[in-house]
C-alpha cells in the first residue's frame, strides 16, 4: 500500500506540475499530437509524380518532337520547360526549378532513322537521391520504350512479323514483382516510420526534463519527502509574496518554522527505499505514458489505413511502440540523473535520440553501413523497433517473428527502471549538487 500511495501521490505532484506550466504540459499533449497530424499530412500525397525537368532540344526532327512528348506523358516526370542553352538550364537546376535536363544531340532524328547510334544526355542533381533515381528511372524508360518502337518498325519494314520483330528486338524480358509496398506509397514508407522516430525524440526529452527539473529547481528533496510521507515541505508560501521579515512582528514561531522549512528542502532524505523511488518515478511518467500511448494508438491507425493486417501483429506493434515510448523517458531521465545537470541530459538525449533514424536501416541500407555504424545501430532501440515495425505492418510477417523484439524491449525498459532508481538515490544523496542548470 504505501508502494500504491507513492505512486498516487507523484502522478498527482505531476498533475499539479502540468495545471501550472503550460509548455511542460504541450510537450505532453499537443506537440505530438500535431507532430503526428503534421508528418501524416505532409505525406499525404502518397507517391512522387510530376517532377519536373527540363529539354535542350538541339535537333527539331520528328523523333526527338516524339521523345518530349513520352516524356510529358510519363507519370513521374513532367518537362516543365525547353531551353536553348546549357547555361540557362545549369541556372534553373541551381534554382531547383527543374531536377535535371535531357539534351537531345543534333541530327538526333536522322541518326535513329538510318540506324546509327544517338545517345540522348541526361544531366540529374544527383545531390536529391530520391529525385534522381525516379527521374533516371522514367528517362530511361521513355528511352527504352522510344528505342524498341523504332527498332521494331525498322524490322518489320524489312518483312518480318510484328510478334516475331517484337521477339527479336528482346529476346530476355523481366518479369518485375514488388512484394512489398507495390504502389511505392512514400505515405506508408516514410511517414509511417519517421513519427515513431520523431515520438521517440519528444519522449526522451519529457523524460530528461520531468526529473532534470527537481534538480534544477532544488526539490528532489520535497518530491521524494512528499511521495513517501504525504507532506510536502515547500517553499509555497515566498512563491505567494509572504516574506519571513514581514511576518516576524507578527508571528516569530511561523517565521522560524519558514526558514527552517527551506533549510530543510536541501538535506537530504535519511532513507531512500529502491522500492519507493521506483513508484514514485512511475508515477511521475503516468501522464506522459497515458498520453503517448494514445498518439502510438494514432500513428498506427494512420500507419494501417485501409490495409488488411492481422489483429496479433497490431497488437505487437503497438505494444513495441509504447513500451519503446516508456524506455525513452527513462532513458532521458538517466542522462540526466547521470551527468546531475538538466543541460547536459538534454543535450545528451538530442545527440542519441535526433540521429538514430538515420542508423535505422530505413532509408540507408543497413547490410551497407560500416561495422562501427552497425554496432551504434544495434544499441539504439529505435532500430529494433523499427524493424518490428516494418515485418508487421510493411511486410505483414508473423507476429511470431517479432515477439523476440518486444522482449528485448520490455528487458531494456526493467534495466533502465532499475539504473534511474539507483542514479535517483545517488542525486539524493548529494544534494550539494542540486541547482546545476
Amino acid at each position: 500500500m504505501r508502494l500504491i500511495r507513492a505512486f498516487v501521490r507523484s502522478a498527482a505532484y505531476e498533475r499539479r506540475f502540468f495545471s501550472k506550466n503550460p509548455w511542460d504540459l504541450a510537450m505532453v499533449v499537443w506537440i505530438p499530437l500535431a507532430t503526428v497530424l503534421l508528418i501524416w499530412w505532409i505525406f499525404s500525397q502518397t507517391q512522387i509524380t510530376d517532377l519536373p525537368i527540363g529539354v535542350i532540344d538541339q535537333d527539331n526532327g520528328p523523333v526527338a518532337n516524339t521523345l518530349v512528348r513520352y516524356l510529358e506523358a510519363s507519370p513521374d516526370i513532367t518537362v516543365k520547360q525547353l531551353y536553348y542553352s546549357p547555361a540557362t538550364a545549369k541556372d534553373a537546376i541551381l534554382q531547383r526549378d527543374i531536377y535535371a535536363v535531357v539534351i537531345i544531340p543534333q541530327d538526333f532524328s536522322r541518326n535513329i532513322l538510318s540506324g546509327k547510334p544517338s545517345p540522348l544526355v541526361l544531366q540529374v542533381n544527383a545531390q536529391y537521391g530520391t529525385h534522381s533515381g525516379i527521374i533516371q528511372k522514367s528517362v530511361q524508360s521513355v528511352a527504352g520504350t522510344l528505342s524498341a518502337g523504332v527498332e521494331m518498325q525498322r524490322l518489320v519494314k524489312q518483312g518480318m512479323a510484328p510478334s516475331q520483330a517484337a521477339i527479336a528486338y528482346s529476346p530476355i524480358g523481366i518479369q518485375r514483382v514488388s512484394l512489398f509496398n507495390a504502389a511505392t506509397n512514400y505515405q506508408q514508407f516514410l511517414a509511417s516510420t519517421v513519427i515513431p522516430a520523431l515520438l521517440h525524440i519528444l519522449a526522451m526529452v519529457i523524460g530528461a526534463t520531468t526529473i532534470g527539473r527537481e534538480l534544477r529547481d532544488k526539490q528532489l528533496g520535497r518530491w521524494y519527502r512528499f511521495i513517501a510521507n504525504g507532506s510536502p515541505i515547500n517553499n509555497s508560501l515566498a512563491n505567494n509574496g509572504l516574506d519571513s521579515n514581514n511576518l516576524e512582528s507578527k508571528n516569530p514561531n511561523l517565521t522560524l518554522s519558514i526558514n527552517d522549512t527551506l533549510e530543510n528542502q536541501l538535506i537530504a532524505p535519511k532513507q531512500v527505499s529502491i522500492l519507493m523511488l521506483l513508484s514514485g518515478l512511475a508515477g511521475k511518467f503516468f501522464w506522459p505514458t497515458l498520453a503517448y500511448s494514445l498518439w502510438s494508438a494514432l500513428a498506427l491507425w494512420l500507419a494501417i489505413g485501409q490495409q488488411e493486417i492481422a489483429s496479433a501483429s497490431i497488437m505487437a506493434t503497438y505494444l513495441g511502440l509504447v513500451v519503446l515510448m516508456i524506455l525513452s523517458f527513462w532513458l532521458g531521465a538517466i542522462f540526466t540523473l547521470g551527468s546531475f545537470s538538466l543541460r547536459t541530459g538534454l543535450s545528451a538525449t538530442g545527440f542519441i535520440s535526433a540521429p538514430s533514424y538515420a542508423f535505422a536501416g530505413v532509408t540507408f541500407p543497413y547490410i551497407a553501413i560500416s561495422e562501427s555504424a552497425k554496432h551504434w545501430s544495434d544499441a539504439l532501440p529505435l532500430t529494433h523497433y523499427l524493424k518490428l515495425h516494418i515485418a508487421q505492418l510493411q511486410m505483414q510477417a508473423p507476429a511470431a517473428i517479432s515477439l523476440p523484439i518486444v522482449y528485448g524491449l520490455v528487458i531494456a525498459t526493467a534495466i533502465a527502471m532499475l539504473i534511474t532508481a539507483l542514479l535517483t538515490k545517488r542525486a539524493l544523496a548529494h544534494p550539494e549538487r542540486w541547482g546545476a542548470r
